[in-house]
């Protein structure tokens, strides 16, 4: 190939692809997996806590396929992705309507929902069957909030992960040129679920939670991913 080309925020040109192909064609034995690791490595591409980007990685290497530039190994699990992306299994939940006032419901519990929590398997339930983009899998830097009303009764499901590379309206308004926002990206983060319950009919529920998210996230998403992330928000509103 000739020039250079920009793939997941990173510079590629000869030498990187042939990096790529060479490391290929010396393990042949090495899964995508192990090689999306070994090129974290001599990369050094990690996060702000350190770890490798193990999943950019992957997209990576995907995306020079897809374009013809390398030809990756076989799955070692081709079932692997139909089982990670079927539909989240039923738990068992009350969908009685909830109407009112907000004071009704206050105070709210905003909750993080931790991995192989109870609470997973219900925010991955709630937002499989009544998200009209549906969910199946959850992958990158991400944070997922479940808010319960003062009796505990779920009211909101929000889902916060890695912003998108390109939007172009977002970079406009911003007013982000390319370089600026390949530096910057990761200073943000992308609201890519949310959801007020169907049965839930309460006024200024919406808005008051999404408040609630822009007063915490930054300091859940340090303590989760290191210090770099340094989010600007337009609006803060105190949660109780």
């Amino acid at each position: 190939m000739t020039g250079i080309m920009v793939v997941q925020g990173r510079q590629l040109g000869a030498e990187e692809i042939g990096l790529i192909q060479g490391l290929m064609a010396e393990h042949c034995d090495w899964s995508r997996t192990r090689l999306s690791e070994e090129l974290c490595q001599r990369w050094d591409w990690r996060n702000a806590r350190g770890r490798i980007k193990d999943m950019a990685a992957r997209t990576l290497l995907l995306k020079l396929e897809r374009a013809g530039h390398i030809r990756l190994p076989q799955r070692l699990r081709k079932l692997a992705n139909g089982f990670r992306n079927r539909s989240a299994p039923l738990v068992a939940h009350e969908s009685v309507p909830i109407c009112g006032t907000l004071r009704d419901l206050r105070p709210l519990t905003v909750s993080i929902v931790h991995p192989g929590s109870e609470d997973l398997r219900l925010f991955n339930c709630l937002l499989s069957h009544y998200h009209y983009l549906g969910h199946r899998n959850t992958v990158g830097e991400n944070i997922r909030y479940l808010v319960r009303d003062r009796t505990g009764r779920p009211v909101v499901c929000a889902l916060f992960g890695s912003a998108a590379w390109k939007c172009a309206a977002r970079d406009v308004w911003i007013g982000w040129d390319r370089d600026t926002r390949e530096a910057n990206l990761g200073l943000l983060t992308n609201n890519t679920r949310f959801l007020v319950l169907p049965w839930v009919e309460v006024p200024h529920l919406a808005s008051h939670t999404l408040a609630c998210f822009s007063g915490r996230i930054r300091a859940d998403w340090q303590e989760k991913y290191g210090p770099k992330f340094q989010p600007h928000f337009i609006h803060y509103h105190h949660c109780s």
